[in-house]
């Protein structure tokens, strides 16, 4: 299903032509067969030339194409072409040969042309639909570093096994302000380390969806803007801290645009990966943990799994800020000593990962901030929160949660800080992490703001937050936010 890309050929193809989400050579490749289907209506001096040089494009497409991978939205582009190549190809062979030239009648050659150019069309179409992401240039004055740690925490225990000596393990990635890279330096590629890890991870995330692995083949293709153990910026200072939760099934990378845009303003963001509720967490010895939380379908039992596996994450949180801490002081080994701002934290989260945020602020008043991003909250609601909080939302339609908005509205006003829910117009819920990259622009699935503006919107929403309540930039954020969309306000006296 899956084919072998050497990291450093693809990246250097995978310069995306403007809009069509096509490398150099897929695009040359569409032209060169419609080229070959249309040959037959040229005038007959035209015909060889023509047939001639798009057959050799399409060759040396598919040739090359073959080493580095060819993606599954490619063969209905050479599929065409190659139900076509019989009828171009003959009349010039039987040219050669000296026999007369034989061509299909115009209205048996008619219903075929169009055939094939309508194969050969959707092409484009599915790349343009399933494309190989392309992370938005971070907009700060940092370039963008990132590593991946694996910590284990001895005091607790693994809940998801049995065995009683298994401890609690957590993948965690950096994405940190660094030092800008030599011209080539080889990005980081998404979802993973590896080739390996990405394409597993691609692969349980597809299946989280119900989706066959191969539509979205691109998906762990994807390079970022990040380079991989880049050093850290030199000037000096401490950077403010934010972690994140992605969302019931999600993983540490799906929140990349977000996390690099922070970056390279000045932020450490630390995202975790949750073992056996990510979709697959691939561990340093070369272990696999996939999922193994799943709705049953009951809204109360539900309600009572997820109100757990909130619990589990919340900890993972409040352990990941403890080892950040010991990773500022020196006590864990690493080129961000000494960088970690950890009394400057956020705590952040999309989906179940923003209700595990509300759930560590609550426990850990080491967390100085609270962004949700279209999180339902599970759990407890007490006690109230102490912490300025910014929830996202999704544009409310008949099909959202009718529990959704006063809930959350009971967890803002109870607040004893002032919160803010910000609704984006056009938003829907993948729009809070980078689906909008990957996934076709459906508006009920990753809404209507489109593959540029849904990152866009959604970082600069929490940046402003963040330099105002992290770093006390001046601004009025009941000022500022309305910019992004629909904007209440939770005064603590709301009451």
């Amino acid at each position: 299903m899956w084919q072998r890309i050497p990291g450093a050929e693809y990246g250097r193809v995978t310069e995306i032509i403007a809009g069509l989400s096509m490398s150099p050579l897929e695009f040359l490749a569409v032209p060169a067969a419609v080229a070959l289907v249309v040959a037959r209506w040229l005038p007959p001096a035209a015909r060889p030339r023509v047939t001639t040089a798009a057959g050799a494009v399409l060759v040396l497409s598919a040739i090359v194409l073959s080493v580095v991978g060819i993606r599954w939205q490619m063969l209905p582009v050479l599929a065409g072409a190659a139900f076509a190549s019989p009828f171009a190809l003959a009349p010039l062979l039987r040219r050669r040969t000296g026999r007369p030239a034989w061509r299909a009648r115009w209205w048996l050659a008619l219903p075929g042309s169009v055939a094939c150019v309508g194969l050969i069309a959707t092409g484009p179409v599915a790349a343009w639909a399933f494309p190989v992401p392309v992370f938005p240039e971070p907009s700060g004055d940092f370039a963008v570093g990132t590593r991946v740690a694996q910590w284990t925490d001895p005091r607790r225990p693994e809940t998801f096994t049995a065995d009683p000596d298994d401890r609690r393990t957590v993948v965690v990635q950096l994405w940190y302000p660094a030092q800008k890279s030599p011209a080539g330096a080889q990005r980081a590629r998404y979802l993973g380390r590896t080739e390996h890890e990405a394409r597993t991870v691609s692969d349980a995330l597809a299946h989280g969806v119900g989706l066959p692995g191969f539509l979205v083949d691109g998906v762990p293709r994807a390079r970022t803007h990040a380079v991989v153990d880049a050093p850290v910026d030199s000037k000096g200072g401490r950077f403010p801290v934010v972690l994140f939760s992605p969302g019931s099934g999600g993983v540490r990378t799906q929140n990349t645009a977000w996390a690099e845009e922070l970056a390279s303003h000045g932020y450490v963001v630390a995202a975790l990966d949750h073992p056996y509720d990510s979709a697959a967490v691939v561990l340093a010895d070369g272990r696999t943990i996939n999922t193994e939380t799943a709705s049953t379908g009951d809204p109360d039992q539900d309600d009572e799994l997820a109100a757990g596996w909130t619990a589990v994450r919340a900890a993972d949180l409040g352990f990941v800020l403890t080892q950040l801490d010991s990773l500022d002081r020196g006590e864990i080994a690493g080129p961000l000593n000494g960088r970690l701002d950890t009394g400057r934290v956020a705590v952040a989260g999309h989906s179940m990962g923003g209700a595990a945020a509300l759930q560590a602020a609550r426990q850990d008043r080491r967390f100085d901030a609270v962004i949700d991003l279209d999180g339902y909250p599970h759990g407890p609601t007490s006690p109230s929160l102490g912490q300025p909080t910014l929830a996202l939302t999704q544009a409310i339609t008949p099909g959202t949660d009718p529990r959704y908005i006063p809930r959350l509205t009971e967890v803002l006003e109870s607040s004893a800080a002032t919160s803010y829910r910000l609704t984006i117009p056009g938003a829907a819920h993948l729009t809070f992490m980078d689906g909008p990259l990957y996934l076709p622009p459906v508006p009920s699935i990753v809404g209507s703001l489109g593959r540029t503006e849904s990152p866009r919107v959604v970082a600069a929403a929490t940046l402003a937050f963040l330099d105002a309540i992290l770093q006390g930039k001046p601004g009025d954020l009941a000022g500022v936010l309305p910019a992004y969309g629909d904007l209440s306000v939770y005064h603590p006296d709301n009451s």
